[in-house]
């Protein structure tokens, strides 16, 4: 059976590390954060770029393909300096001189302009931030791209994300999806919150009114709202992995950020899980239903291809939160 090779995120952890090795045959590539520049996530407190330099180097050394992130959503005024594409070119330089750096991730068509001119050797990719949805979308970012992740909405819509295959393949492209986000579908304040996070640095050095974690936090403080989670979200559970391998170049695990990566990379290489599924998203909302979890042995085997193949008439169908329903265990 064709399977799918996963693009795992760093973390300065030795059990990840450990385990991104013991499944090199499942992991194909790490990906990490460019330093000293905003990024798709926050970089924890006890990130260090000497370790996280061993690592990558130990990394490389094993075989893994190494992605350098881009994928800010916000600049600020230097978005277009020359200071910040010099630090970009001496970045890469120096990633592709120690780990042999084979592509990068970035949500800025002048940073993917900029690669694509000075290392034409490395693949560059569309960030799924970028949210791209359509051929056309693919079609507008050709020239200095060469992959794209899928707007993750995309996940359980077998139409479209065969189309956007479909368009790769015919013009020499690769696809990416990303297979474990938490995050609710198209939700209206992602940008919003990509922005806070690209300045975070900025923003905590303020004397700030108001805190914001998420609209999804907010959203899922309510108990009806919990019930309808699972068809409000987009993860694919680490069964129903396999049914992409044709529709993908490879999935990305979302593990940066995650209280326990190694096990998300476990579940997913094995294919199989057995616990709380929301243990297995970043981000994680396991704290928001418990002492409700959603046991994953429960979940019917057809639920993704019934999704992946479904009317997406939510909000008259009500097969997805059947199953949750019949998923939910209440930890007493």
């Amino acid at each position: 059976m064709k399977k799918v090779n996963f693009s795992v995120g760093y973390q300065p952890n030795d059990i990840l590390k450990r385990t991104a090795l013991a499944n090199r045959g499942s992991v194909a590539e790490i990906y990490f954060p460019c330093p000293g520049l905003p990024s798709g996530r926050g970089v924890p407190e006890f990130y260090s770029p000497e370790k996280a330099a061993e690592d990558l180097a130990e990394y490389a050394g094993a075989g893994f393909r190494l992605n350098m992130l881009f994928n800010g959503n916000c600049y600020g005024a230097a978005a277009q300096s020359r200071e910040l594409f010099n630090k970009i070119g001496d970045e890469i330089d120096a990633a592709c001189e120690k780990f042999g750096l084979s592509s990068i991730t970035t949500a800025s068509p002048l940073i993917a302009k900029f690669a694509a001119k000075n290392f034409p050797s490395l693949e560059i990719r569309a960030s799924v931030n970028m949210e791209i949805s359509t051929p056309d979308a693919m079609a507008y970012l050709a020239e200095n791209f060469g992959a794209f992740y899928a707007k993750r909405e995309f996940n359980y819509d077998f139409p479209k994300l065969s189309a956007m295959r479909r368009w790769c393949e015919a013009n020499g492209k690769k696809l990416y999806i990303l297979a474990n986000s938490g995050c609710l579908d198209f939700c209206p304040a992602r940008t919003f919150h990509d922005n806070l996070v690209a300045h975070q640095h900025e923003i905590s050095k303020e004397d700030n009114a108001f805190e914001f974690r998420g609209l999804c936090r907010e959203f899922l403080s309510s108990l009806e709202a919990r019930g309808d989670f699972l068809r409000r979200t987009n993860f694919i559970r680490p069964e129903d992995i396999h049914l992409y391998a044709d529709l993908c170049d490879g999935a990305k695990l979302a593990t940066r950020t995650a209280r326990n990566p190694a096990a998300i990379v476990c579940a997913y290489c094995a294919g199989k899980f057995g616990g709380n599924l929301l243990d297995l998203t970043e981000p994680s909302h396991a704290g928001h239903f418990y002492p409700s979890v959603l046991e994953n042995s429960r979940v019917p085997e057809g639920y993704a291809k019934t999704r992946m193949n479904c009317a997406k008439n939510c909000a008259e169908c009500g097969y997805c939160r059947g199953v949750q329903k019949d998923a939910t265990v209440i930890l007493q």
